[in-house]
């Protein structure tokens, strides 16, 4: 079994890969790790995949998958833990802000300190103030919501032991949440390491400020489906019989008050005339729509199985 595997998600970035590569081996080489560099090149534009080629073909320990078309940085990562041999995993981004110089100290914190995950946290960074101050932002709130403590969730340089990525399934834009899914998993010895932060050599920022929103969305996403994935009758059930329950007791206090109002001969509205009557027929029909969705979301849960999204159409240097 391999030592490392460097795991990196590769998107119009080929300026930077030949040094990266290098940089990466030199390192492995050094601390005298039998190493992997899986280079997944997510649909990119520019020459990025015929640059993999070359350098794979110069360097066996170097391996490529090429998507189709874009997915994103999650079916990126995704891919190449299902392809990885590495006793640790370790991810970097291919623009060369992540220093390799961290891979030993990252691969140490997992093999003889014992950690599942291990996350970078760029405590220095080089980025632009419209970039910092919505990350301390979006990480406190993660911090709040999750109950994990980490101060840079979306730090692309972490590393992970091997079951943890073999026992884990990331999809949409769930990369940032990965130290997240392998709590919930089982993985619950999650630390940090203060990493250096490399100002950008080449070209520019892939990731614009609606990362951010979509951050938070997805955030709320993965805390309902661990939540409620495995028993969405519990929240559409809960919410249907509040509406159904509260729907039902407007309408029998209404044919109350119909009722008496005509026993005591007084003049009494019409039931369909009164606001309450409308609001009482929202509330059954809500309550019946949500029953009805908890009882199809059982049925899907309890047949369901996850097909991978994203398609590889050329692998290189993968030898199983």
């Amino acid at each position: 079994m391999l030592q490392v595997s460097a795991v990196v998600p590769v998107f119009n970035e080929e300026e930077s890969l030949p040094e990266l590569t290098q940089w990466i081996s030199r390192v492995c080489n050094d601390n005298g790790f039998s190493y992997e560099i899986i280079l997944v090149n997510d649909g990119s534009s520019d020459q990025s995949w015929e640059v993999i080629q070359r350098l794979a073909k110069e360097n066996g320990n170097i391996k490529g998958l090429n998507f189709i078309r874009n997915y994103g940085k999650s079916a990126a990562l995704d891919a190449g833990f299902k392809k990885a041999e590495g006793q640790v995993v370790i991810t970097l981004d291919a623009d060369l802000q992540d220093s390799p110089d961290e891979i030993p100290g990252l691969f140490k914190m997992i093999t003889e300190e014992g950690y599942d995950v291990v996350s970078g946290w760029k405590k220095e960074r080089h980025d632009p103030i419209s970039k910092t101050i919505p990350s301390r932002f979006f990480n406190a709130v993660t911090r709040w919501i999750s109950g994990i403590k980490l101060h840079d969730f979306n730090c692309g340089l972490k590393a992970y032991r091997s079951k943890v990525v073999k026992n884990i399934q990331i999809y949409g834009e769930m990369h940032r949440y990965i130290p997240l899914l392998a709590k919930w998993n089982g993985f619950a010895k999650i630390g940090e390491k203060v990493v250096q932060h490399q100002a950008r050599k080449y070209g520019y920022s892939k990731f614009g400020i609606e990362r951010f929103l979509n951050g938070f969305l997805d955030l709320i996403s993965v805390s309902f489906v661990h939540r409620y994935k495995k028993k969405p009758m519990h929240f559409f059930g809960l919410w249907g019989t509040l509406s159904f329950f509260s729907g039902f007791i407007i309408t029998c206090w209404l044919i109350f008050q119909k009722v008496y109002g005509l026993s005591q001969g007084k003049p009494v509205r019409e039931i369909v005339d009164q606001p309450l009557f409308f609001l009482a027929l929202v509330a059954l029909i809500i309550g019946v729509q949500l029953f009805v969705t908890g009882f199809i979301a059982e049925l899907m849960t309890s047949n369901q199985s996850k097909e991978t999204e994203y398609k590889i159409d050329e692998e290189i240097n993968f030898h199983f």
